[in-house]
C-alpha cells in the first residue's frame, strides 16, 4: 500500500467547490471563545461540503490567526456569516425551513444513533460554547437536542471532535441511506 500524493487526491479547487453543489446542512456556533475550535469547524465544514456557518457571539471571525491555523485554508472556500445573536441567526435560519439541532446533554435529548432525520429537511446544527454549552435561550428555539452517548468519566467532548462525529453521522444519513 502507498501513500497518496496530494495531487493525486483530484480534490477541487476553491472556485468549483464554491459551485458544486452542497449537504444541506449548516453549523451555527453559538460563542465558541477557541480560535483554533472554530477553524477546526471550517476545515471539517469544508470536507462534508456544508452550505455554510454561522459565527455568534464571542464567536472568532475570519481571518483571525487561530483559526487560520487549524482551517488551513477552508475560510475561504466555506460560506459564513457573522451574527451577534445566536437566537436572531436561530430564528432566521427557522424562517427558511431548516429543522435546527441542538448539541447538548439535555432533558429529552435523543442519542446519535437513535436521531432520524426529518425527510427532506434542511439541517442547521447548533454548537455551544466548551464551557457553558447551548446557551437555554438558544436551546428553547432548536427542535430537538441531540448528544453523543459517552462511557468514560469526562462530561464532553472536545467542540472539533463532536463536529466531526455529528456532521460525519449526519452525513452518512443523508448520503447513504
Amino acid at each position: 500500500m502507498r501513500k497518496l500524493k496530494l495531487q493525486e487526491l483530484n480534490r477541487l479547487s476553491i472556485e468549483e467547490f464554491k459551485e458544486r453543489e452542497k449537504t444541506q446542512m449548516v453549523l451555527v456556533l453559538d460563542n465558541i471563545r477557541s480560535g483554533l475550535n472554530v477553524g477546526s469547524a471550517f476545515r471539517t465544514a469544508d470536507a462534508f461540503a456544508l452550505e455554510k456557518i454561522y459565527l455568534c457571539g464571542i464567536t472568532a471571525q475570519p481571518p483571525h490567526r487561530e483559526i487560520l491555523k487549524t482551517a488551513i485554508g477552508a475560510t475561504d472556500s466555506m460560506s459564513w456569516e457573522y451574527v451577534k445573536e445566536t437566537a436572531a441567526a436561530i430564528s432566521h435560519l427557522k424562517s427558511e425551513g431548516y429543522y435546527i439541532i441542538g448539541i447538548e446533554q439535555a432533558e429529552g435529548s435523543t442519542m446519535l444513533q437513535d436521531f432520524s432525520l426529518p425527510f427532506g429537511s434542511k439541517m442547521a446544527i447548533v454548537f455551544g460554547n466548551e464551557v457553558n454549552g447551548v446557551h437555554q435561550e438558544v436551546l428553547n428555539q432548536v427542535h430537538e437536542c441531540v448528544e453523543v452517548p459517552q462511557y468514560g468519566t469526562k462530561h464532553s467532548l472536545n467542540i472539533s471532535v463532536c463536529i466531526g462525529v455529528i456532521v460525519w453521522e449526519l452525513f452518512k444519513k443523508l448520503k447513504f441511506s
